[in-house]
């Protein structure tokens, strides 16, 4: 969602123009286990709060694409104290665009450079249409991480702070997060080396994280890349977690337990709850498997949601907030919600059995 908003106003043109061919439409993978739905159109809809309006303002951002166009997008806002929402805009193939809250030059503007394949926020946003460029703005400020990806893992173990080699108070910074869960390091070597293929804007360093030495007070030093890979993990999260505090903007992390300990992963999603620290309330949404995360004393019922794949393959989500049991009842927010889930209380667990197949003759 967060692609097609910011880059889908490359998209179309000329059949056979350069650009064309070099931004192609990107299109999305649809359900393939049954033929109804691989010729089906994907929704996506988000409701959020620009952190950066005083006026804190609702919006209601949605599109519907297939695999050669958009076929309906929408954009509704709504003052805090309005109890319904105004059109930005609405457009649906096949049906005259509604533009009744964008000013008339610039709707017009849009009218004559639209094309099929580009969503109206992302060409609004290059026509510098303030209200259209605020929505872009708010898919690029989010970060979005996926630590189950190896291909992310190893850019991301690659990724050095803003200001990290230049900046002694950003070294400072990193090393004070590091002291969060781990104190042996004590600061970093930096050194720019130079490589046979050299670019003039591609700089590459060699850093070292140094250590107290146990029996004396001289300091050591070893490759950051031979530290734990949880260590690793958390260097490659500090310039998200940083970013998205500062802007009171979105965090989306896929595996975040993934070679963490499980009170250090809870201490990341308490540093989002305390409202001293994230005072711009910036916001953690995260899949895990870490089921020690999931207690009443740490998440409301609604902040807690469960993804359940069928045996056709068909993954459906929903929230301990909306559950019920099998007698009709709600889940209590006292309830012990790990060992419930464990039980198969809730659903979304894997239906499993015995591996026979390895037993031997």
């Amino acid at each position: 969602m967060s692609y097609y908003v910011s880059e889908s106003f490359k998209f179309g043109g000329e059949s056979n123009s350069k650009q064309k061919n070099d931004n192609q439409y990107a299109r999305v993978t649809p359900f393939l286990f049954d033929k109804q739905s691989r010729e089906n159109e994907s929704t996506f809809e988000v409701f959020f709060i620009d952190s950066n309006d005083h006026h804190q303002k609702s919006y209601q951002y949605g599109f519907s694409v297939n695999q050669h166009e958009v076929l309906e997008e929408w954009l509704y806002v709504k003052a805090k104290t309005a109890r319904e929402y105004k059109t930005v805009f609405y457009r649906k193939k096949g049906q005259e665009l509604e533009l009744p809250g964008i000013p008339k030059s610039s709707a017009e503007n849009i009218r004559v450079a639209l094309e099929k394949e580009v969503l109206i926020v992302s060409l609004g946003a290059k026509l510098k249409i303030a209200k259209l460029k605020m929505i872009r703005d708010w898919f690029i400020d989010n970060e979005i991480v996926d630590f189950g990806g190896p291909t992310e893992n190893f850019f991301r173990s690659r990724m050095i702070p803003e200001g990290f080699v230049d900046d002694k108070n950003v070294q400072k910074k990193v090393v004070d997060f590091f002291s969060s869960f781990d104190e042996s390091i004590q600061g970093f070597s930096i050194e720019e080396v130079k490589t046979e293929n050299d670019k003039d804007d591609e700089k590459v360093y060699v850093i070292e994280s140094l250590h107290k030495m146990v029996d004396s007070n001289e300091m050591t030093s070893i490759p950051l890349k031979n530290e734990s890979n949880g260590t690793l993990k958390m260097f490659a999260l500090f310039p998200s977690l940083q970013e998205v505090m500062e802007k009171g903007s979105v965090l989306c992390i896929d595996e975040l337990n993934a070679r963490l300990h499980p009170l250090l992963v809870r201490n990341i999603i308490l540093t989002f709850l305390n409202p001293e620290i994230n005072k711009k309330n910036a916001q953690l949404i995260f899949t895990t498997h870490d089921i020690w995360q999931l207690s009443n004393d740490l998440l409301r019922r609604d902040e807690i949601w469960f993804v359940e794949k069928d045996k056709n393959g068909i993954s459906s989500l929903y929230s301990l907030a909306d559950f019920v049991d099998e007698s009709g009842t709600k889940i209590r927010k006292d309830e012990s919600f790990a060992k419930n889930y464990l039980l198969g209380k809730y659903g979304a667990i894997p239906s499993l059995k015995a591996l026979d197949m390895l037993k031997g003759e």
